[in-house]
């Protein structure tokens, strides 16, 4: 099939981003390649996908899919060497294949006796899960097996992260507690005390000094490393939730939500920097960051997944000292962002006229966002 550019003789048009992949189920799950365009994607009919992507018109190619798992797959993660492919599913087995040709390599039929829910690899040999009823796993692939269990967690495992040394594994909970675990030591450190709502994903901020924890109220919730039992700080956005995060910088995160949109973060002074994309009304379910860290992508239950370019974020600097206006509408950082061209320099217009507005009437707010 020829596109009318190559009938013409015309080099196919370079974009911004590489354009949406269309998938015939809701995708729950993305991770990109840790050194090239590739990005894997698990939807809730239990089905993979691996594409290269490109910024060319029509350069986006499914290199193969693999329909392994009964039930949704929730969770999806390249090695660190870019060569396996993890895969965790509701039908509670974990699959590694092999990132070539989407060969199944291992395959954990029972890995858990509930449903699994989240994934995280350590390094070439370990890897840890986390299942609906709370449970936590390490695995060791030299032995085949699990080398740590514990549950202590009353509901489902929602996300994870490890600190840089690799040494404790932190959980976030629908039960709205952050679980921390020593995984070099394999024991369990503390809980921290539950938050309103269920905290559904974390992110390492601030060089490893600060722990952001999303939740389902629409709250991110901030520890200090070393003291994770109790918050220091939160942050409310005026978001229906806070479903999934990912760190940008050392200080900006960006964040998707049950309203569909991703919103840019900056972490003390926590301040909303405004929009980086949408899915129109549709539930975001997972945002990754490529190996470049120009583009964000992001799938939702519109059947999507969406490329953002997020290059000038890098370069956002946020005054401590300026007061929070009001404003209705959350800034456009994206070409994509609430539509593309014309309504993108309308809608800066129109916050621009909003924000000289309510500068002359003198109005200032408390920086509750």
């Amino acid at each position: 099939v020829y596109s009318d550019e190559e009938e013409l003789g015309l080099e196919p048009r370079l974009q911004d981003t590489p354009e949406d992949i269309f998938f015939e189920a809701a995708a729950n799950t993305i991770d990109f390649h840790p050194s090239q365009d590739i990005i894997a994607v698990g939807d809730v009919d239990g089905d993979v996908y691996v594409y290269s992507y490109s910024c060319l018109e029509g350069g986006n190619k499914e290199l193969w899919s693999s329909g392994h798992h009964l039930k949704s797959c929730r969770k999806i993660s390249f090695s660190q060497d870019g060569q396996k492919l993890f895969t965790v599913s509701k039908d509670k087995s974990i699959h590694i294949l092999n990132v070539e040709e989407g060969r199944l390599v291992t395959r954990f039929f029972k890995g858990h006796n509930s449903a699994l829910n989240s994934l995280l690899v350590i390094d070439e040999h370990l890897f840890a899960t986390g299942d609906d009823s709370g449970e936590l796993k390490v695995w060791d692939l030299r032995k085949g097996t699990s080398i740590m269990e514990m549950k202590q967690h009353e509901d489902y495992i929602s996300d994870m992260i490890l600190d840089r040394n690799k040494k404790l594994l932190l959980t976030t909970s629908g039960d709205g507690t952050m679980g921390v675990f020593n995984i070099r030591r394999r024991r369990f450190e503390l809980l921290s005390e539950p938050q309103n709502g269920d905290l559904m994903a974390i992110s390492l901020m601030k060089r490893g000094k600060k722990v952001a924890c999303g939740s389902s109220e629409g709250t991110i919730y901030l520890f200090n490393w070393d003291g994770f039992g109790a918050t220091s700080d939160r942050f409310a956005l005026k978001a229906e939730s806070i479903d999934c995060m990912v760190p940008i910088t050392d200080s900006i995160v960006c964040t998707g939500s049950t309203d569909g949109i991703i919103r840019a973060v900056n972490i003390l002074p926590n301040r909303v920097i405004g929009s980086v994309g949408q899915h129109m009304g549709e539930p975001i379910e997972q945002l990754a960051k490529c190996h470049t860290g120009q583009f964000l992508a992001s799938c939702g239950h519109d059947q999507k997944v969406k490329f953002w370019d997020i290059s000038s974020l890098s370069s956002v600097i946020v005054d401590d000292y300026r007061k929070k206006k009001k404003n209705r509408q959350l800034k456009p950082l994206s070409r994509k962002a609430f539509g593309n061209g014309e309504d993108f320099f309308a809608d800066l217009k129109e916050v621009a006229a909003d924000l000289e507005k309510e500068e002359n009437d003198g109005l200032s707010e408390n920086d509750s966002d």
